[in-house]
């Protein structure tokens, strides 16, 4: 547990001006400090008491019960309701909601309160200054949008930047035409309507250049594509979505893309049985909107998603996330528990095979390599010393020839098991040929057996047997120590691939095996050109397979 101090939080309500506007019963209620402390909201419902809510708890407010006469009053002194039936009081940030009933007429009003409260950006003060789009979580009345205020000052005033914010309910800002000063030096444009939110945001990238925009409460398909494509533009967004946590933008079809979306994809009959899952699964289908993600789980309790892909995909496999967990105590000193395995450390193990959507892709295309540099000094590997020698039985000469030029295996086919190091042999057509059984135990040679003739069999039979010839991998050269020529020749070879079979033919590609380093270097290469790629194989023989868009 790591605590850190922070700088003492200062609280801004205005409440005077809110208990000017409710009737007098209500207002000398709430007169008592100990009244206003914490309160959230006052709930005026015609025929019944009035209610004031606190964090657990409501209490009424009197005996007297609301009068439509009452409701009128309180009305007028409001700004007018906008579409979304909600008003306020201007330059303040309170909120008033309408409740009407089939003819338009108001019956019911909620009167939240709104703060200012500076210096919870504390909390996220790190993950502001590394410039990823944040999104905020939680139940309403968690404290979202006091925190997205506080966030846009700071981001405004604190870190010089050029802020937006897309105000719908004019809840960020307060009501009227001068936004409220809690917002700093942020911008701030109103909505005419709610269901116009997602073609004010982007108005605002096209037509006032900010580097972040600041949006509350994400609730639509079209407002979560407008999003990705202001993050597309490199413009940072910080914005708020109902919801108690990640999982639940997951489920959620018309969030989903936010957190980079799901979609259902078919597993190979290798892929599902490694995974122990059934064939058809959920994975992410895009990188997320926003990168960072926090759940308020209270005012002063926090988690942090630091790699929201990484949480999303572990999530998609029924695995659970471990977020940072931030909380704040009495004595405003922020408190970090780290997770057990943080997730900038965890690098996700390679999959041996990529589920990939429902399409079919072309055959793997060769790879075209670059030319070579004859180096004399180099001395040959061991393996170039000592091929594998390899008796097929049943097995496609062809496909072996394929398979072993196209990984360019150190393995060499003889005719007679007497000759063999390794027997590779189709399950069938040994089965049928004991004396061939009984030859090979004589010769002490050992079989592996395949289920059928194809090349990703004939491929993983004969990595399987060079693995267990091969002893411990030693060490990567290091750029000093030789590398860097054949880190040069790996990206070469997939520059290559990718420019004259992936994207010329469509057609995906599979690598050369290569280091770990290399193939890390080789996938950032395709990431420039936007294409998707997973690695496969296992021990020398790992090897990146780059797939078309």
């Amino acid at each position: 547990m790591v605590s850190a101090p922070i700088t003492p939080q200062r609280i801004t309500d205005d409440l005077d001006r809110l208990l000017e506007v409710l009737p007098d019963p209500v207002r000398e209620a709430l007169a008592p400090a100990e009244a206003r402390e914490q309160l959230l909201e006052v709930v005026l419902d015609l025929g019944r008491v009035p209610e004031a809510r606190y964090p657990g708890q409501a209490v009424n407010l009197g005996d007297a019960v609301v009068e439509r006469a009452d409701l009128a009053a309180v009305v007028e002194q409001l700004g007018a309701f906008g579409g979304d039936n909600r008003a306020g009081i201007e330059r303040t940030l309170h909120r008033i909601s309408a409740i009407r009933n089939r003819t338009g007429t108001i019956v019911g009003l909620t009167c939240r309160v709104g703060r200012a409260v500076f210096g919870t950006v504390a909390m996220v003060r790190d993950l502001m200054d590394s410039g990823e789009s944040l999104l905020l979580m939680g139940r309403p009345g968690v404290g979202k949008t006091t925190a997205l205020r506080e966030i846009a000052r700071v981001l405004a005033d604190e870190l010089g930047k050029r802020v937006v914010v897309i105000d719908t309910s004019n809840e960020i800002a307060g009501d009227g035409d001068i936004p409220h000063p809690a917002i700093g030096r942020a911008r701030r444009m109103q909505v005419a309507r709610p269901e116009l939110q997602h073609q004010v945001m982007i108005e605002a990238v096209e037509n006032h250049m900010p580097e972040v925009i600041v949006i509350d409460e994400i609730g639509t398909e079209l407002e979560a594509q407008a999003a990705r494509t202001i993050a597309e533009r490199g413009v940072m967004l910080v914005a708020t979505a109902h919801g108690n946590e990640l999982a639940n933008l997951v489920k959620n079809p018309t969030l989903s893309d936010l957190v980079g979306g799901i979609e259902s994809v078919t597993l190979g009959d290798e892929e599902a049985r490694r995974r122990r899952s059934q064939k058809t699964v959920l994975e992410r289908a895009a990188e997320p909107t926003f990168p960072l993600a926090v759940e308020m789980h209270s005012r002063h309790r926090w988690l942090v998603h630091r790699d929201v892909a990484r949480t999303v995909d572990l999530l998609l496999r029924g695995q659970q996330p471990r977020p940072q967990v931030r909380e704040l105590d009495g004595d405003g000193r922020l408190h970090l528990q780290e997770p057990a395995q943080p997730h900038s450390l965890i690098r996700p193990e390679p999959p041996r095979e990529r589920a990939q959507p429902h399409r079919r892709y072309a055959a793997l295309a060769p790879v075209p390599l670059p030319d070579p540099v004859a180096d004399t000094d180099e001395a040959p590997s061991p393996a170039a010393q000592s091929p594998l020698m390899l008796f097929g039985v049943g097995v496609s000469e062809l496909l072996l020839e394929q398979a072993i030029r196209s990984r360019r295996l150190p393995v060499q086919c003889v005719d007679a098991v007497e000759e063999a190091d390794v027997v590779l042999a189709l399950r069938q057509q040994l089965g049928q040929q004991p004396e061939l059984r009984r030859r090979a135990q004589l010769a002490g040679v050992p079989i592996l057996v395949i289920k059928a003739d194809t090349l990703p069999q004939v491929q993983r039979g004969l990595e399987r047997l060079l693995q267990r010839r091969e002893p411990a991998e030693p060490p990567e050269p290091t750029p000093e120590q030789g590398g860097l020529d054949d880190d040069l020749a790996a990206l070469e070879e997939c520059r290559l691939a990718v420019e004259q079979l992936v994207l010329a033919k469509g057609q995906p590609v599979e690598l050369l095996p290569r280091s770990e380093r290399v193939r890390r270097l080789q996938a950032e290469l395709a990431e420039r050109y936007q294409l998707a790629s997973a690695e496969f194989g296992s021990g020398r023989q790992q090897r990146l397979r780059i797939f078309p868009r």
